[in-house]
């Protein structure tokens, strides 16, 4: 029989098909294999404690955060290394190999050049010759902290414990103490939990430029000291050590690179099964260095329910996660912290000033951090505040006063915050649902819970006596009914009305304490209020200033996106973490009539140039951000002028101009000027 032409060129064709699908099943086949003995390979030389949490994301989901955590709120960080000694702020054991900046200038001075004394010669100099943990931990603990946390090393891979895989540690240099060991067995000692920070799985690239040298000058060319081996320590301080277990290889091969790897989980492991910690923060975007981390995320989770007799008792941090995942773990928002009421416990990690100690900078006030710290709760978040310490062991005086004001307003208002849960919303300002503004006041108000009692936290004291909390206006809809209202700190009775307008309450003539005021109310289902009826939820807009100008304030805008997040460093708050060109930030105005601004605002970009849009009124401007020195330093910005003809109500939009052109950039505030 004569086959047709087609038929032979279709079984021809499925002839190859079915080639090509054997050879892609074949390579399916091998890269299963290989990864089953990349898996092997790593059980094997990177083994975790047995039990029901594997390193995969669905596994870690079986976690739930302790009762502990939820009612501790407030915790104390000593984010304390030898990067404290020079006392010039964060950074410095990378700054110091950078030519030009700051800390390469400060350094010249006062150690010499990089290639002569470098990080590993300040490792020396640190002795923490004056540090007294217990009389630290009795004045946190005083402050209000429920839980202390220790930096267990940095970036600048110096380990602050006995460490058996890294030489470089504070038992064997520089201190030659167990820093991490003498804080956990003070602060356990004092009724304390005890947390511990890891940092190091940046190292690998930070430490970059400790390998490089002066690009112009006299010693150009003449390398920095990480390029120095074990070797060349023969007749120094040192011998013994090898540089390149401090700043990481030299070479980077892939086989340096596994065992960098490798030493990393070795060294985490080892700070947990020698420490126990309760509380174990990362300071990375997921999990650090990919399957390796994963793989102590479950170890700990593990190796925690044996120390607990099988009761999940402690706490994993790391940043960025996306939603899905934040049951895994208690994220961390690093010096920022959440718009809404969360469904899951949080905390925000920030700082009173940088860091690392710098001598001479100005610290945030202890009204800020309160205020900060109520807001965080409200949402159902816990604050981890740090307080630098000096190279020798010791805080300042500014630091001390600082901590000795937390105690007094915790001592009369720590009912309202230890042990308390969300309520319905997490807050109501003037005109608005719930504002984040730079400066909080009486019309700011937060609520917590704890079991059939409701507080209300007022950000301020209103000068004319009176607070009405409109949440709780008494509307046919609300099943809820008020029956008692005391102030915390005040021991006489108060005058309060309870109706259709809201709780109305009017103060004693005294204040019970500075900075934030907690009413406590009790009642009938409390919880079945409907305060979204009662309230606006609409952000109030912006209004212009006695000189017709506007004003739009970085703690006030309105967020959207993935990243971006309003960041509060010191006394001024930014939006910052604007790493995603989809990201993008908006205000509400109103004009009362017409007029033309100018537009500038304030921004700081310190890895490049960048361009941002101003959308209002119709009208789109366009403005080119230059770099800066640091995040911290802002500059003035002309972005163009705009004219709104017709009185009334519009919204202020800046938006990167393009992913191609987008740089990180950090927002202080956006003025409209006459």
């Amino acid at each position: 029989m004569k086959q047709h032409p087609s038929i032979v060129a279709r079984l021809a064709a499925a002839g190859t098909l079915l080639a090509v699908i054997a050879s892609v099943q074949a390579g399916l086949r091998a890269e299963e294999k290989k990864d089953g003995q990349e898996q092997a390979s790593l059980q094997a030389s990177m083994p975790i404690a047995p039990g029901p949490f594997q390193p995969a994301w669905d596994s870690l989901k079986q976690y739930n955060c302790p009762e502990w955590f939820r009612d501790a709120k407030f915790g104390i960080w000593a984010h304390w290394s030898a990067q404290c000694v020079p006392e010039h702020g964060d950074w410095y054991a990378r700054g110091m190999y950078e030519q030009g900046s700051s800390h390469y200038n400060y350094h010249l001075e006062h150690y010499g050049h990089p290639s002569q004394f470098g990080f590993k010669d300040i490792c020396h100099l640190w002795k923490a010759e004056k540090w007294e943990p217990e009389k630290l931990i009795e004045l946190y603990k005083r402050a209000g902290a429920r839980y202390f946390v220790a930096l267990a090393n940095h970036h600048c891979n110096f380990d602050c414990w006995d460490s058996k895989y890294q030489p470089w540690n504070s038992v064997n240099i520089g201190p030659k103490k167990d820093i991490v060991g003498i804080w956990a067995e003070t602060a356990r000692k004092q009724g304390l939990r005890f947390g511990v920070t890891v940092h190091c799985a940046r190292s690998w690239d930070w430490y970059d430029v400790a390998h490089g040298s002066d690009k112009t000058g006299p010693l150009a060319g003449v390398p920095y000291d990480g390029i120095l081996t074990k070797a060349d320590g023969v007749g120094k301080w040192w011998e013994g050590y090898d540089p390149q277990d401090l700043y990481c290889a030299h070479n980077k091969t892939p086989e340096a690179r596994q065992a960098y790897l490798q030493k990393w989980f070795n060294r985490t492991k080892d700070l947990i099964d020698s420490y126990h910690p309760d509380l174990l923060y990362f300071d990375d975007g997921g999990a650090p260095l990919g399957d390796v981390g994963m793989r102590i995320f479950a170890h700990y989770y593990n190796a925690s329910l044996q120390w607990n007799a099988g009761k999940m008792d402690v706490v994993l941090n790391t940043k960025g996660m996306p939603r899905d995942l934040l049951g895994c773990l208690v994220l961390d928002i690093e010096r920022g912290r959440s718009d809404r009421l969360e469904g899951n416990p949080w905390q925000t990690d920030t700082c009173i000033g940088e860091w690392h100690y710098h001598r001479g900078i100005h610290y945030a006030t202890a009204q800020q951090v309160i205020h900060q710290l109520v807001d965080i709760v409200s949402k159902n978040g816990n604050l981890l505040l740090n307080i630098p310490v000096r190279g020798d062991g010791t805080i300042d005086d500014d630091e001390v006063k600082f901590l000795e004001e937390m105690a007094q307003w915790m001592g009369v208002n720590g009912e309202a915050i230890y042990g308390t849960r969300p309520w319905l919303i997490f807050g109501e300002s003037k005109g608005r649902l719930g504002g984040r503004s730079k400066s909080l006041g009486a019309q700011d108000i937060r609520f917590t819970a704890k079991g059939d009692v409701l507080y209300a936290i007022a950000m301020g004291w209103p000068a004319d006596g009176q607070i009405t909390i409109r949440a709780l206006a008494k509307l046919p809809e609300t099943a809820g009914k008020v029956t008692g209202v005391t102030l915390l700190g005040h021991q006489g009775e108060l005058r309060w009305t309870h109706d259709e307008k809201g709780l109305s309450i009017s103060l004693p003539a005294e204040k019970p304490c500075e900075h934030a005021f907690a009413f406590r109310i009790t009642g009938e289902k409390l919880r079945e209020f409907k305060p979204e009826l009662a309230l606006q939820s609409a952000t109030a807009p912006a209004e212009p200033d006695a000189q017709g100008n506007l004003t739009l304030e970085a703690a006030d805008a309105e967020l959207h996106g993935s990243e971006i997040q309003v960041e509060q460093r010191g006394d001024r708050a930014n939006i910052g973490f604007w790493d995603t060109a989809g990201d993008w930030a908006s205000w509400k105005i109103n004009v009362p009539q017409p007029a033309a601004y100018n537009v500038t605002m304030q921004t700081a970009a310190q890895v490049g140039e960048s361009e941002l849009t101003v959308e209002v009124a119709g009208q789109e401007l366009s403005a080119k951000i230059p770099q800066t020195k640091s995040w911290d330093d802002y500059t003035a910005v002309s972005v163009g002028k705009v004219e709104i003809k017709t009185p009334g109500e519009f919204v202020v939009k800046v938006r990167p101009r393009s992913a191609q052109t987008w740089r990180p950039v950090n927002l202080l505030f956006l003025r409209l000027s006459k």
